[in-house]
């Protein structure tokens, strides 16, 4: 066992949240307006966001929750840009050495005047200001809410940045099939981006392995529907499918009823590979090094196959 392993372990052990925080994780599933240092936030504004305290009963529930906590009062160029410096923070303070995120492809004209650089540069400042030593891949967000003709005319100056790196599709599951963003994923792959989508967070476990073969996904985010299906779990683990899943949010927005239950341990057991993620920070009131140390307290997961899983998504 490495140094860094029996650091991790030892950390959990003792149930030290500070020492976790040290060791080295990867996140690979949150978004970056949502995911923020809430004392950050709260030092620049004097605005408190205070994380959800029950369950919810679904996304359009969560949705009004966020329009009325943070889009009613950052959903401006400045606001957005504070949440992106708050979102750096938190990585920087929670040990996150590589971080899959980014913006909407709406927002580009949203929030930042369809001005591709100061989008980039909102992104590259806070992280050289707050977490200049995290690996960024940047992500061009696809919401189901928007009509797929819209969504591909703004994905159009993410796809020919260079500098955006993987495409995720996110939003109410059942709103369009979801063939309809082939197209999209089609020039995504063919500049090589690596292609993941939510998918299986609600509907069922075919809904996944049909996203993964209509999508030609690499990595899907939740997915935990897979736990439904022993045939689902078997091709997701044969094709190597990567599953970012966010305990805290499925426990939140009433997809779980308790951690000790959660389906990624009948997936980890199928040999699908998991990674953990936050998910919605901001919303949830969950950091990355606390969703490890809520697993291994619940019992769900022994400190070493948790620290499996942290190396693993590393990669």
């Amino acid at each position: 066992m490495s140094e860094v392993s029996a650091a991790f372990a030892e950390a959990l052990r003792k149930n030290d949240l500070d020492a976790l925080m040290e060791i080295p994780k990867a996140e690979r599933h949150t978004h970056t307006g949502l995911t923020g240092n809430p004392k950050f936030i709260f030092k620049r504004t004097g605005v408190w966001i205070a994380p959800l305290t029950e369950p919810l009963a679904s996304m359009e529930e969560m949705h009004r929750w966020v329009g009325r906590h943070i889009g009613e009062r950052f959903g401006d160029t400045a606001g957005e840009k504070l949440l992106i410096e708050a979102c750096f923070e938190q990585t920087a303070r929670d040990g996150i050495c590589a971080m899959w995120t980014g913006e909407d492809v709406w927002a580009l004209d949203a929030l930042f005047g369809g001005d591709m650089v100061a989008l980039v540069d909102a992104l590259q400042q806070a992280k050289r200001a707050h977490a200049p030593k995290v690996e960024l891949h940047m992500q061009a967000g696809f919401s189901r809410h928007c009509p797929v003709e819209a969504l591909q005319k703004w994905a159009e100056p993410f796809f020919a940045h260079g500098g955006f790196d993987c495409v995720d599709l996110y939003g109410d599951e059942a709103l369009q099939p979801i063939e309809a963003f082939m197209p999209l994923y089609r020039q995504a792959r063919a500049l090589g981006m690596k292609l993941r989508a939510h998918v299986g967070e609600w509907g069922k476990a075919d809904d996944v392995v049909r996203a993964v073969e209509a999508l030609e996904l690499d990595e899907v985010q939740h997915g935990i529907a897979a736990a439904d299906d022993p045939s689902v779990m078997r091709f997701l683990a044969d094709h190597r499918i990567r599953l970012n899943i966010c305990p805290t949010s499925n426990l939140m927005l009433g997809r779980v009823a308790d951690l000790r239950e959660h389906p990624i341990r009948k997936l980890y057991d199928a040999g699908v590979r998991v990674s953990i993620g936050s998910d919605d920070a901001l919303v949830f009131g969950s950091s990355l090094s606390q969703e490890y140390m809520k697993l291994y307290r619940c019992g769900l997961f022994t400190a070493q196959e948790l620290d499996g899983i942290r190396i693993d998504a590393l990669v």
